[in-house]
């Protein structure tokens, strides 16, 4: 069986579809907080601790858990939202879904979200020997909550608690602290400032379907606030975001409070555009410009890292 869509002919349960169903372009959400997490640790082992303090393979290990688990994340939001019936084709302003568009089957789509779930964990266990048991009850709550997110958070306008949670404090502060075995301000400063970061995505996408959500009871954070509200949230995230970064001033890392400066800009723009588009499918260039400034953050804060740890 194929299926003509506007990404050209794909075959049913096809690798392409899978491709698709995965979303790749969401993985810079998942390697964002891990390359800030692993720049800390790596610029701090230099600087504090002995040389040859910094491990690769946990380095490797967290990078290979974060884009298994957001490519599980995606394939659970899909199957869920196709069960209830909230990604109507007729309705959706955002990208097309793999089960809603027939591009795999919802048989297959179970079982390869239980290989995905096994995999993360089997990736994420040998963290155990880097970071101690307390690592299991961590991978638990991130397999429960990547479940619980889509089925029954994200109705209850939780969502935005979760990125700041799950794509802030947890993979930046336990990245870095499995190398360092300890959690520093800055480091934390860091977490709260990256989940700020990357809400802005999950706020775009809000406001684009704050209507088909409201219809659908989704209590959303645009659909409680509205849109207007949801706009200002929008720019602040990333104001304060940026803000937060003064804490790298005390460390003397002047140059990881400056350059991203660039991303405070390119967020203020997209910010415009979405206030001139305010609804519709247009505003998924929105949605990809998002992704596209949280990687520059991402590479803007590690680089400014890195750099300043050169000329220190």
């Amino acid at each position: 069986m194929q299926v003509v869509t506007e990404d050209g002919v794909i075959k049913k349960d096809s690798l392409k579809a899978w491709v698709l169903a995965a979303r790749p372009k969401t993985l810079s959400g998942a390697a964002v907080p891990v390359m800030i997490g692993l720049s800390l640790a790596w610029t701090d082992a230099q600087a504090y601790y002995v040389s040859g303090t910094f491990n690769w393979v946990a380095a490797a290990l967290c990078v290979l858990f974060a884009f298994i688990m957001q490519i599980d994340a995606n394939f659970i939001n899909d199957f869920v939202d196709y069960a209830k019936g909230t990604d109507d084709r007729a309705t959706r302003l955002g990208p097309e879904r793999a089960c809603a568009q027939g591009w795999v089957s919802i048989e297959k789509m179970k079982r390869v979200i239980a290989a995905t779930t096994c995999l993360a964990c089997l990736v994420g266990l040998p963290l155990v020997w880097y970071g101690g048991l307390s690592m299991i009850a961590v991978g638990i709550l991130c397999v429960l909550f990547c479940f619980l997110y889509t089925t029954h958070l994200s109705y209850m306008g939780l969502g935005d608690v979760l990125v700041l949670v799950f794509f802030g404090l947890v993979p930046v502060c336990i990245t870095y602290y499995l190398q360092l075995h300890t959690i520093t301000l800055e480091v934390l400063l860091a977490s709260i400032a990256c989940g700020l970061v990357i809400d802005a995505l999950l706020i775009v996408n809000n406001f684009r379907d704050r209507d088909t959500d409201r219809m659908a009871g989704k209590r959303t954070i645009a659909v409680r606030m509205g849109a207007q509200r949801t706009l200002q949230l929008y720019l602040a995230v990333g104001i304060i975001a940026y803000l937060l970064g003064g804490v790298y001033l005390f460390n003397g890392r002047w140059l990881v409070f400056v350059l991203p400066l660039l991303y405070l800009l390119l967020h203020y723009f997209i910010f415009l555009k979405m206030k001139k588009i305010w609804e519709g499918r247009e505003l998924n260039k929105c949605l990809g410009a998002t992704a596209r400034n949280i990687f520059l953050y991402g590479l803007l804060i590690s680089a400014g890292l890195l750099l300043q740890s050169l000329i220190g």
